[in-house]
Parts: C-alpha cells; structure tokens; sequence
C-alpha cells in the first residue's frame, strides 16, 4: 500500500516520568507534544517599559544579604533565578514554569527518556495534585495507582502549596529508591500510603490485537518520538487482516506529540478537515492543524474510542478530532481536560521558561479545559468490576462494534 508512507516524528507531555503535564516538551522541526513547542534562544535586547517600583525588589534584595544566615550559600545568580521563578508563578499557571541550570538538565534527560523515576503523569485538577495516569508497567502502575488520585502527601511534604515541578522532584529519585505517596481515591472515605520504589522507565507506545469476533484493536500508550511510525504500520495490519471494526484505546494515554495527534487523525480524514485548532487570544491568528488526507477508509468502517480520566492532552486532540467529525464513537468515562498550549523558550543556553500561550479547540471550537471530552456512551467500571476484572468499558465497545 503505497499509501502508507514514511511519516516524521517530534518536541510534554511532555512526557514527564514522572510525567509531567505541559508536558512533556519535545523537541524538534513542527514534531511538539500536545501541545508545546520549542522556540530559539532569546536574543532580542532586553528592554522593558514599566511603571512597576522595584525598590522594594532591591530592598529584599539588600536586607537578605545583611540579614540571612544562609546567604553565603546562594549565588547572586541562584537569587536572579529564583526572582525569575517567582515572576513566573505570578501566572498561576500551573503549566508555566522557569527551569533553572540543574532542572533544565533533569528536564532535557526526561525528552530523551534517559531518566529514573515510578511511571506516572500528574497535573493540576480542582487545584489538586492528580494524577493524569500511570504508564504500562512501571513502578507507579504496578503498585496499583490509578488515573484520577488525589496526591496529597509526597513522603512527608504535603502537596497543596506546591507546583507540579516542585512535586515531580520530589517524586522523583535514583534507581532502587522508594517515595511514599498519600492519596485519596474517589468513591473512597480514607487516604492510603503507597510505597513505590523507582526505576529506570522504558515508555510503552502501542500494542495491537486481531480478535475472533473480528474487531481490531490499538492500545496506544503515548503519544510518543515513534508513535506516527507504529501507529500507521498498525494501520496496514488492520487493512491486512480484511476487518472493517476498529477499537483504539486511548485511556491512560497522557500524550505527547501533537504531529503525532495529527498524523493518526489524517488516516480518517479528508485532506484539509480540521483536527485542533490553536487559539492565542489575539495575541496572534489562530493555528488551524488539518488533515494531511491519508484517508484510506470508507464511510463503512466501524470505529470505537475508549477514553476515561487518564486521556489527555494528545489523546483528546485526536478523540476529540474523531467525535467532531463522526468518524469515531467514543465510550468510557470523561477524558482529564488539558486544553491549553505551552511554548518552551530557550532564556540562556541552559535555562528555559516553559509558558502557557494559547488554548486549543477541538474541530468545533470547543474548549475543553476542566471539563474533558464527554463520551457519546459514559460507561463506569466499578470496584466490584476492577476487583473481579470485569472490563465494561471494553464490553460496551465491543457490543458497539458488533451490532
């Protein structure tokens, strides 16, 4: 099938692993997580125009040298840093944030995936630290964490004062050493200490399954560097195998790539259809992301998405692409609602700002923020379900797909 040509690949989600949202930032050509980006270094005289009184700024500035005990120990550089920090959180956007030297490091050995940690992506939700998902078969996932937990104690430090960067440092850690997480699950009356111990973390990306009752099934787990390029060979083994009813399971899919979001929606879609739109608020036009028209399918395919709290980012780019356009019918429970764009700027050669930019629409202009995809079948699975290992979500699909 000539049709199934080589696709490019990358820049939060962003993963962090400990993921973290805004999310991973990737780098590379128009390649960028959902949805960041990556710009050049500043380089533009710095200049600013301001009413703003900084004496008090210098006066804090003075007193800590003539007055702190710990002075000695921070650099005038390590104060600008932590000024910039400060300035940063006056957004109070948990999703915009100043790396510092030692960050950015940790920050650049996340995107290349050479990093330690328990397996799991968490975000800001009700002002709560949550978790957005846990990845197949890390420490976090076997240890039973699930999509939606509330963190509220990480070790000893309580998480209610603390950003997300702040938490994923402290969660994360050297290999063969443990965190202790308190967390409070819906449905739930107490909180439960979980004891992980960390790992070197390998990201899965898709698994692929031919059933007997003839549906074909994706397990995409992140929207990842190769994720295009696995993703459109699972495409041709489903045009092989002769079935016309596709199930593709986005839940506890964090993300990742945009490209990627909107390279799998182009095998649906007619060239030029839109996928997500990019909205700046007047800053600047809106980014329309469309169709690249690989389209391959008829309108007899028969085609399912599974979605619940731990789809984000990427996944409810792409679920979100396939509701608005009726290709897809969508079953599960509501998707975690990350709708907002950060753009990484280089400051310094070894320092960059990661900053919300713009919010993104789904085909029909939605914004989902808060509030995530709503499924066209809202299907729950209980406890008595998880603990007997009854799939409702999968069953309801499957009956879908059957009809």
């Amino acid at each position: 099938m000539e049709k199934f040509s080589k696709t490019k690949q990358y820049t939060v989600t962003v993963l962090l692993i400990v993921l973290f949202f805004g999310f991973g930032v990737f780098v590379g050509d128009r390649n960028r997580p959902a949805i960041d980006k990556i710009t050049g270094i500043a380089n533009k005289e710095t200049q600013v125009t301001t009413t703003a009184d900084f004496a008090p700024f210098w006066k804090v500035w003075n007193t800590m040298n003539e007055k702190s005990p710990s002075i000695s120990k921070i650099s005038d550089q390590d104060k600008v840093y932590g000024a910039i920090s400060g300035l940063v959180g006056s957004l109070n956007d948990p999703y915009s944030v100043f790396f510092p030297p030692d960050e950015t490091k940790s920050f650049q050995d996340e995107i290349a995936g050479n990093f330690t940690g328990i397996g799991m992506e968490v975000g800001i939700k009700d002002k709560v630290l949550t978790v957005v998902a846990p990845l197949k078969d890390t420490p976090a996932f076997n240890a039973g964490i699930k999509p939606g937990d509330k963190i509220l104690k990480i070790d000893a430090k309580v998480t209610s004062d603390l950003t997300i960067e702040e938490a994923i440092k402290l969660i994360r850690g050297e290999k063969g050493t443990t965190v202790t997480l308190t967390i409070f699950r819906d449905g739930e009356k107490t909180t439960r200490e979980v004891k992980i111990e960390r790992d070197i973390i390998n990201v899965p990306t898709l698994d692929t399954e031919k059933r007997a009752d003839g549906i074909f099934v994706i397990k995409l787990y992140s929207f990842s560097a190769n994720s295009a390029n696995l993703f459109r060979d699972a495409m041709k083994q489903f045009v092989d195998s002769g079935d016309g009813k596709l199930l593709l399971d986005l839940r506890g899919n964090p993300g990742g790539y945009l490209d990627a979001a909107v390279n799998m929606a182009s095998w649906f879609l007619p060239n030029g259809k839109t996928i997500v739109t990019e909205d700046y608020g007047g800053n600047k036009p809106q980014e329309i992301f469309r169709s690249k028209g690989y389209d391959i399918f008829t309108d007899k395919l028969k085609f399912v998405i599974l979605i619940d709290g731990g789809s984000a980012s990427a996944s409810e780019i792409l679920a979100g692409a396939m509701q608005d356009n009726g290709i897809a019918k969508l079953v599960g429970a509501q998707s975690f609602g990350k709708g907002t764009v950060q753009e990484l700027v280089n400051i310094t050669p070894d320092t960059v700002l990661k900053i919300t930019v713009a919010k993104w629409l789904t085909p029909k202009g939605t914004w989902i923020s808060e509030k995530g995809l709503t499924p066209d079948y809202p299907v729950d699975i209980s406890a008595k379900d998880m603990a007997n290992k009854v799939d409702t979500q999968l069953n309801k699909a499957v009956e879908l797909l059957n009809k």
